[in-house]
């Protein structure tokens, strides 16, 4: 062999040996890159050489632009979690076939589920109501039925709910809210629009019918006439009490501003409820007072002689003759306390909770001759609550009842 074919030998060995080198490193990178590829979570990229450095590199850049979005995304996410968690409204997310995907919290309490437990259950497992499941077979039918109030029980309590369904991306959203207490107020307006048609309704059949008599050709003697008048006058005035109270109670319901802040005398407060309490009896009761108070406290006169009065009122509407009632001014556990005690007929307990609602009386045969309006004791309610006040209520059947109106301390003035 020359030397000219040794140095070619040797250059063609050199090669051979640099290429598998390349060839081998190509191998190298490219098992690295499919062990990175197979397992991108848990296998960090590969450092790289030449052109598979910047293969790499690159790869690193795309790694960490996926990783910001993804984070992105994820507190996207979790803001709408913590979004959804904090709604008052009930949430369940439901797929293609109504098992529970997701809840928030509000759903939780509001159907007593739990979401570790029911996620992954049917709805209709969970919520058995029979107007609940008319309600989703509609919707599954392909209608678009209007809400539904469903009423559950809440750790005891009857609660009402508004339910309803929602088409969502490839599912649906039940969405539930608790209406009970909206619920409540439209029995209240429904009841107090009855009550007042009731109430004013009798007044006008007895003045009616009077007027219809002495309009007839055959008109009564006058002695029956006279009657007539003094008949038609008291249910005019019962009329003219019962607007008059509900002017004071609209008025109190609807007044957002703080009541006047005058310096109200109670020693002639006290002097001219008994005065007023007095010609009410007609001399039928005996009518005490105990002031040991101080005589001045801080609030609207007007609103607080309503309140007390009314108190005061209705004792004497409800003792027979020959009771007593006391009206007792004094400070109590440093607060001031104004309570009218009588001896009169007395009130069941199942009755005492409801007896500030509008219109709501014990026996409404004996209140409507005692001449009250059904208001007296909701009117004392709202006032006492723009003072701050709360009103307690103690009876015994057949004994007598006290009605307790008690005010914060920060009424009573000073120096008094």
């Amino acid at each position: 062999m020359t030397p000219t074919a040794g140095i070619a030998v040797l250059l063609l060995l050199a090669l051979v040996v640099v290429l598998g080198a390349l060839l081998a490193r190509q191998i190298l990178q490219r098992r690295a890159l499919r062990a990175w590829l197979e397992a991108p979570d848990t296998q960090p990229i590969p450092d790289g050489r030449g052109a598979w450095r910047a293969v790499f590199s690159a790869l690193q850049r795309l790694r960490k632009e996926e990783r910001k979005r993804q984070s992105v995304i994820a507190a996207a996410l979790e803001r709408f979690r913590l979004a959804a968690e904090a709604l008052p409204d009930g949430v369940i997310l439901l797929d293609n076939h109504y098992y529970i995907r997701w809840l928030n919290s509000a759903a939780c309490r509001q159907f007593m589920l739990e979401a570790d437990r029911d996620v992954g259950t049917l709805a209709e497992q969970l919520i058995r109501q029979t107007e609940f499941h008319a309600f989703l077979a509609a919707y599954r039918g392909g209608a678009a039925p209007d809400p539904i109030l469903l009423r559950v029980g809440i750790n005891g309590t009857d609660r009402i709910l508004s339910v309803v369904l929602i088409a969502f991306a490839d599912g649906t959203l039940l969405l539930s809210r608790d209406v009970t207490e909206l619920e409540r107020s439209k029995t209240v307006h429904r009841d107090f629009i009855a009550n007042v048609s009731h109430e004013l309704r009798t007044p006008l059949t007895v003045i009616t019918g009077f007027l219809e008599q002495l309009t007839d050709e055959a008109a009564p003697d006058p002695e029956t006439v006279r009657g007539f008048h003094k008949l038609m006058a008291e249910q005019a005035d019962r009329m003219n009490r019962l607007v008059a109270d509900l002017l004071t109670l609209s008025r109190l319901e609807n007044d957002c501003q703080p009541p006047r802040d005058e310096s109200v005398d109670m020693s002639a407060l006290l002097t001219s409820l008994v005065a007023d309490a007095q010609a009410l009896s007609g001399g039928r009761h005996t009518i005490a007072t105990v002031e040991v108070a101080p005589s001045r406290l801080r609030g609207s006169t007007d609103e607080l002689r309503s309140a007390f009065g009314n108190l005061v009122f209705n004792a004497v509407r409800y003792t027979p003759a020959g009771g007593t009632i006391t009206i007792d001014w004094r400070i109590a556990d440093g607060s001031p306390l104004f309570a009218v005690t009588d001896t009169g007929i007395g009130i069941p307990p199942e009755h005492i909770p409801r007896l500030t609602e509008r219109f709501y009386r014990v026996d409404k045969g004996r209140s409507t001759a005692a001449g009250g309006t059904g208001l007296g004791l909701a009117i004392v309610k709202h006032v006492l609550a723009r003072h701050g006040g709360t009103l307690q209520i103690r009876s015994v059947p057949g004994q007598g009842s006290t009605f307790c109106a008690r005010l914060p301390a920060e009424r009573l003035i000073s120096g008094t």
